[in-house]
């Protein structure tokens, strides 16, 4: 399983629902939205931020200070602020990309739509990822937000995720079927 990857368990989807409650009540939805937006970006692009998340060495009462005070430099609301620092401060952290995953799946399924979670070789251009939207919408019947990343692990192709579902098609994976095959004769 690569970084990208989360796992959502069920402390994660309880954060998520709270927040996603707490922004539709502040009529800030779209506000926060976008805040988690800019976070999983500076998050996953930051080892540093990483390291502290996720690191015993660091008291929970620090994580809380520092990532509220990542939060409010990134300028993000006060309550995506606030939200970050609770979760930081109870001792959840490490837990952030689940809970905005989380967060962007049930304001999806509110939306009536889905998420797909598309990695490829390499940067898709905007023709790809509207050709990709729109046979993923055919497919499914409803309209799909789709989140892009790379993995240049892949070779080639790409990976569609879907909820619990995953659609390989990267070039890494034909060629580890083919490596079986052959082992088999």
């Amino acid at each position: 399983m690569s970084d990208t990857d989360v796992i959502t368990g069920e402390a994660p989807v309880r954060y998520a629902l709270a927040l996603l409650d707490l922004a539709e009540e502040a009529k800030a939805l779209p506000r926060v939205e976008k805040d988690l937006k800019s976070f999983k970006k500076m998050y996953e692009a930051s080892a540093d931020l990483k390291f502290l998340a996720k690191s015993p060495v660091f008291t929970a009462e620090d994580k809380a200070k520092a990532l509220t005070a990542v939060a409010k430099k990134a300028k993000l609301s006060p309550l995506t602020q606030q939200f970050i620092g609770t979760v930081a401060g109870n001792r959840r952290a490490a837990d952030l990309p689940g809970i905005i995953l989380a967060f962007n799946e049930m304001l999806a399924r509110r939306r009536g739509s889905q998420v797909a979670k598309v990695t490829s070789a390499a940067q898709l251009t905007a023709a790809q990822t509207t050709a990709i939207k729109s046979q993923l919408k055919k497919t499914l019947g409803r309209k799909v937000d789709v989140e892009t990343s790379v993995d240049p692990d892949l070779l080639g192709g790409f990976v569609v995720r879907i909820g619990s579902r995953l659609y390989d098609s990267s070039l890494k994976t034909k060629l580890e079927d083919l490596r079986l095959a052959l082992k088999e004769t």
